[in-house]
């Protein structure tokens, strides 16, 4: 079978952090590119790798920055750890360290949050990591807790520079135990997949649009997506050579693709 020209699109998954916002302020043309999304009734996903926020927290700061886009719309590392967990096994117990955005993820998949004996740790993004929340998770993961953590991200960014991320935490604990945890979100395509899912798309007519090769367009590679980068946030078109994979393409922001959709 010969395909003829670019395959149809029918469904589109977007990064947030570089494609539709920066620092809180929307990238030119992400409120078109999104109203084109809704106008032509496409299904849609908007995925970030933090876990920090609910969908609704994450709305109501989209709009504030003039993006309107319904909850539902909204994937989260958080949101997905909590459809893998209830995968593996539905009603379980976790010991989280983590914001609302993981802890309410996971009440509302029906799991008990917990520091007794239970059947997994689950490390998420947050801005005060606790000493003694993480000496307990260490106890709990020797213990025989299974070790999850959200998303492999080092640092994350703030007003004044890097802070330490999920992923930095991540290796602390590591260290500590010998054990390495699973993450859930990019650049596993586990994260690409479950959002597939939630809009009962198919890989071979989605498209990922992302900002960053090492994240968003592997992971859309691997789940077997076309991907588009964006320049609008972390990469560079020279940085692309460096990488042994390429987007199938590359625009300047989601201002070009508003007239694909």
């Amino acid at each position: 079978m010969t395909h003829h020209g670019p395959r149809e699109i029918r469904s589109w998954l977007s990064d947030m952090d570089g494609v539709l916002v920066h620092e809180g302020a929307a990238i030119p043309g992400a409120a078109e590119f999104v109203r084109a999304l809704r106008d032509g009734e496409r299904p849609f996903l908007v995925l970030t790798n933090n876990s920090i926020f609910t969908p609704r927290d994450l709305r109501a700061r989209l709009v504030g920055s003039g993006i309107d886009l319904p909850e539902d719309a909204i994937w989260t590392s958080a949101l997905a750890t909590a459809q893998f967990l209830t995968d593996q096994m539905p009603g379980g117990s976790a010991y989280v360290i983590g914001e609302s955005g993981l802890t309410t993820a996971l009440y509302e998949a029906g799991y008990t949050l917990t520091s007794s004996d239970p059947n997994f740790v689950v490390l998420g993004e947050t801005r005060t990591y606790s000493f003694e929340a993480i000496t307990q998770a260490v106890r709990l993961i020797q213990g025989g807790a299974r070790f999850i953590a959200t998303n492999p991200d080092v640092t994350g960014p703030s007003r004044d520079g890097d802070l330490p991320a999920t992923g930095a935490v991540a290796a602390m604990i590591s260290a500590a135990t010998g054990r390495q945890p699973y993450f859930v979100g990019k650049p596993n395509p586990m994260m690409i997949r479950s959002a597939l899912n939630r809009i009962d798309a198919h890989s071979e007519t989605t498209v990922m649009v992302g900002d960053r090769m090492d994240t968003d367009v592997v992971a859309g590679i691997e789940a077997g997506l076309r991907t588009f980068l964006v320049l609008s946030g972390s990469t560079q078109r020279t940085d692309v050579e460096r990488f042994p994979f390429r987007p199938s393409e590359i625009v300047d922001s989601v201002q070009d693709l508003v007239g694909r959709i």
